[in-house]
C-alpha cells in the first residue's frame, strides 16, 4: 500500500485514516481493540480521535474514545505502529483555543492515551476570541517539549486558514501542516470553493471527514425510517433529498459496475481527487472494517468518476 507524507516531518500515512469516535460510543472495548488490531493487519497506520468523543452521548463526559486507544497501546504494544491525531478546542469542560486550555487538554489526553506524544494535534474548531500568535505560541511549546509533533486545523474557514498560516510565517511560530475538512459526495463545495485552494497553495496535507456522510453513502440508509435504530439518526436527515438518494442511487450502479461495496465507491472517489491525503472513515466491526480498506485497492474508471460527480454536482 502506498503511503503519503503528512507534515514536514518524515510521517507517511496510509491513504485511509481510521475514525475512532466509534470507541466507547457504538463500539466495545474488545471490539474496538479487535478493529485496532485489524488495522495495523491492513497497513492502516493513521487513527484519528479527540478528547470530545463521545460527549454527544448519554452519560458521556469526552475522553472515552482516547481511553480505549491508550488501553489498547498498553495491552498490544503498537503505538510505534500508529500515527496517532486527537484534537483540542471543543470538549464542554474545555473549549477554545486559550493557551492555559491547550496545556491542560493535552496532558489529559496523553495521559487517557497512555503515550508521551501525540504525531499530529489538530485545533478542533476556530476560536475568534483567542489571538492566533496565542494559540501557535502555545503549540510551539508543546512542540518543544516533545508533546506534538505536528499541528493540523479542523473546522476553519479559509480566510481563517490563510490568517493563521501568515501568523506563523510573520512570527516564526509552528504552522498548520494538515487540513481536516468535511468532504464527501454530499458536502463539496465548502472544501472545493473556500479551503482546497488554501490547502494547495501551502501544500498542506487533507484529512477528511464525514467521508461516508454519517454513513448515510453506505447504501444502506434509504429513507428516514431506515434510520430509527441507527445512532446517528441526529446527523442523517439532511441527506434525504432528491439530490441525496440520486447520489446514492448512483454509488450503488458504480459498486455493482466493480463488485463492490457502495461505502468502498465513496472512499475511493474521495482518494481520486488530488488534494486529499486521505479520508477519515469510522467501522463498528472487523467486516465494516475490511469494507473500507478495499477502497485503498480500488481504482475507479473515469467513467466511474464522471458517473459519481454529474449524480453529486455542486451543493444545492
Amino acid at each position: 500500500m502506498q503511503k503519503h507524507p503528512i507534515g514536514a516531518l518524515d510521517l507517511q500515512v496510509a491513504p485511509l485514516a481510521f475514525g475512532g469516535n466509534v470507541f466507547g460510543w457504538t463500539t466495545d472495548e474488545r471490539t474496538s481493540f479487535s478493529i485496532l488490531d485489524t488495522c495495523v493487519d491492513h497497513g492502516l497506520n493513521f487513527l484519528d480521535t479527540a478528547d470530545t468523543y463521545s460527549q454527544w452521548a448519554e452519560g458521556h463526559q469526552g475522553g472515552e474514545s482516547e481511553t480505549i486507544i491508550g488501553k489498547w497501546f498498553k495491552a498490544s504494544g503498537k503505538r510505534e505502529k500508529i500515527v496517532l491525531a486527537t484534537k483540542v478546542g471543543r470538549l464542554r469542560t474545555r473549549p477554545g483555543l486559550s493557551a492555559a486550555n491547550i496545556e491542560a487538554a493535552v496532558n489529559d489526553s496523553l495521559r487517557r492515551l497512555q503515550t508521551d506524544y501525540i504525531d499530529v494535534y489538530f485545533s478542533h474548531l476556530d476560536d475568534d476570541t483567542t489571538p492566533l500568535e496565542e494559540t501557535l505560541g502555545a503549540y510551539q511549546k508543546l512542540i518543544e517539549a516533545g508533546k506534538v509533533r505536528v499541528i493540523g486545523a479542523s473546522n476553519f474557514t479559509g480566510e481563517r486558514l490563510d490568517a493563521a498560516l501568515k501568523v506563523s510565517k510573520e512570527s516564526g511560530l509552528p504552522a498548520y501542516q494538515v487540513l481536516q475538512p468535511e468532504y464527501n459526495l454530499y458536502d463539496r463545495a465548502g472544501y472545493e470553493t473556500d479551503l482546497e485552494p488554501v490547502a494547495q497553495a501551502h501544500k498542506l496535507a487533507v484529512v477528511t471527514y464525514f467521508s461516508l456522510a454519517n454513513g448515510f453513502l453506505s447504501g444502506k440508509y434509504r429513507s428516514n425510517a431506515d434510520t430509527a435504530t441507527s445512532a446517528r439518526i441526529a446527523f442523517l436527515g439532511k441527506y434525504f433529498n432528491d439530490r441525496g438518494l440520486r447520489i446514492v442511487d448512483t454509488l450503488v450502479e458504480v459498486a455493482k459496475r466493480n463488485d463492490t461495496a457502495p461505502a468502498t465507491v465513496a472512499l475511493a472517489w474521495i482518494m481520486a481527487r488530488p488534494s486529499v491525503t486521505a479520508p477519515i472513515a469510522s467501522a463498528t466491526s472487523v467486516e465494516q472494517l475490511e469494507t473500507l480498506a478495499a477502497a485503498t485497492r480500488l481504482q475507479l474508471s473515469s467513467e466511474d468518476l464522471e458517473l459519481l460527480n454529474v449524480a453529486s454536482g455542486s451543493n444545492p
